[in-house]
C-alpha cells in the first residue's frame, strides 16, 4: 500500500485561519511600511490610511481565497510550474481588483487618467506578486520542516516496535506453555495481555494513544512479567485522582520505561524489588514517575537504555513541544524516570 501522505497537495494550505491571518497581517504591514516611507510629495491622513488598508486587506483576502480553492488543482502540476502558476494567478487577481477599485474612484471623479490607472494596477499587481511569492515560499519551507519532524517521529515510533525484544516474546511463550496445564485461565489471560502489547507495538507509529490506554498497556506488560518473575517483581501504583485519562499522547511511552525498570533493575537483583509508578497533576502539568531499585550505574550492562529514553524524549517533544520534560537518574540504590507533560499538546501547524 502507498503512503496516503504522498497524495497530499504540496502547495501551502491558505485555508487555515492562522495562515489567512498571516496573509492579512503581511498586507497591513506593507501599508504601514508605505505610510512610513519619507515622501515629500505624498500626504497621509487617517481617511487615506484606512482606505489603503481596506484595499490591501481586500487584495490579500482575494488572493488567499483563490489559492485556497485552487490548491489541489495547482498541486497536480510540477512544483516549479505550479508555483509560477500560483504567483501568476495572484498577480491576475490583484490586477483585476486594482482595476475595479480604480474604476470606482474614476466614476466619482477621484482618479487620474490612463497613466495613473496603469501605474496603480501594475504597482498593485507587482507588490502582490512579490508578497505572495515570499509567503508561499515561507509556508512551503515550514510545511517541509514539519513533515520532516513528523517523519522523524514516525521513524522513532517504528523503531520502538523492536523494543519489545524477541527474548521477551520467547520467554513469555515458554511461560504460557508451562501454565497451560497448571492454570489454563491464567495462561489465557497472559495470551490476551501479550496480544494487546504487540498490537500496540505494531501500531506505534499510527495515531495517538491516551493516558488511559498507556496505563492499561503498562498493567498488561507488568502482569506478564509478574507471571515470569513471580514474587521477585512487585508493583505499586499511585494514581492521584483526578487524572486526565483522555489526554492524547504518543503510543508506547510508559511501557518502555517499565521494561527498562524490569530488565535493568529488578531482574538483576537476586531479591527483586518493587516498581513504583506515580501519576499526578501539578497545576497544568501531568507528571508520570517510574521508580525502581537498581544496581549502581557503573556496573557493566546496567541502564543501557539511553536509546529508548532519547526515543521517548524526541516523540514527546514533537507531540507536546518544548514544555515536555523527561528526567532520569540514579540515587541511593534507586533509578527513577519522570515525565512532565503539559495538559494541552502543542499545536504543530501554523
Amino acid at each position: 500500500m502507498g503512503d496516503p501522505r504522498a497524495d497530499e497537495p504540496w502547495l501551502p494550505d491558505l485555508c487555515r485561519l492562522p495562515r489567512l491571518g498571516a496573509m492579512l497581517g503581511m498586507a497591513q504591514l506593507v501599508v504601514v511600511v508605505v505610510v512610513l516611507v519619507p515622501d515629500a510629495g505624498s500626504r497621509w491622513d487617517l481617511a487615506r490610511v484606512l482606505s489603503t488598508s481596506g484595499f490591501a486587506l481586500w487584495l490579500a483576502l482575494s488572493v488567499s481565497v483563490l489559492l485556497c480553492v485552487s490548491r489541489r488543482t495547482l498541486s497536480r502540476l510540477p512544483r516549479r510550474t505550479g508555483a509560477l502558476a500560483a504567483v501568476a494567478l495572484s498577480a491576475l487577481v490583484a490586477a483585476v481588483v486594482a482595476a475595479i477599485v480604480h474604476a470606482l474612484f474614476a466614476s466619482v471623479g477621484d482618479a487620474g487618467g490612463w497613466p495613473s490607472s496603469l501605474r496603480f494596477v501594475s504597482g498593485s499587481a507587482g507588490v502582490v506578486t512579490l508578497i505572495t511569492a515570499l509567503a508561499l515560499r515561507y509556508f512551503y519551507v515550514i510545511d517541509r520542516w514539519q513533515a520532516q519532524l513528523a517523519a522523524h517521529a514516525r521513524a522513532e515510533a517504528d523503531a520502538l516496535q523492536a523494543r519489545i525484544r524477541p527474548h521477551f516474546l520467547f520467554n513469555s511463550m515458554n511461560m504460557i506453555a508451562t501454565l497451560l496445564r497448571r492454570d489454563p485461565d491464567v495462561a489465557e489471560r497472559a495470551v490476551l495481555d501479550l496480544s494487546d502489547l504487540f498490537r500496540a507495538a505494531l501500531g506505534a507509529g499510527e495515531g495517538d494513544s491516551s493516558l488511559a490506554e498507556e496505563v492499561r498497556l503498562a498493567e498488561r506488560y507488568l502482569g506478564i512479567e509478574q507471571l515470569r518473575l513471580g514474587e521477585r517483581l512487585r508493583v505499586e501504583w499511585r494514581k492521584a485522582e483526578p487524572l486526565p485519562w483522555d489526554l492524547a499522547m504518543p503510543r508506547l511511552v510508559l511501557q518502555p520505561l517499565l521494561e527498562n525498570a524490569v530488565l535493568h533493575g529488578i531482574s538483576r537483583l537476586p531479591e527483586g524489588g518493587t516498581v513504583l509508578i506515580e501519576a499526578a497533576v501539578d497545576g497544568d502539568t501531568l507528571r508520570l514517575r517510574v521508580n525502581n531499585p537498581s544496581l549502581p550505574p557503573h556496573v557493566p550492562g546496567v541502564h543501557g537504555a539511553g536509546h529508548a529514553q532519547r526515543n521517548i524524549a524526541h516523540r514527546l517533544g514533537y507531540a507536546f513541544g518544548p514544555r515536555a520534560r523527561m528526567t532520569c537518574g540514579w540515587d541511593a540504590g534507586y533509578y527513577a524516570c519522570e515525565l512532565s507533560l503539559p495538559l494541552q499538546p502543542a499545536r504543530r501547524t501554523p
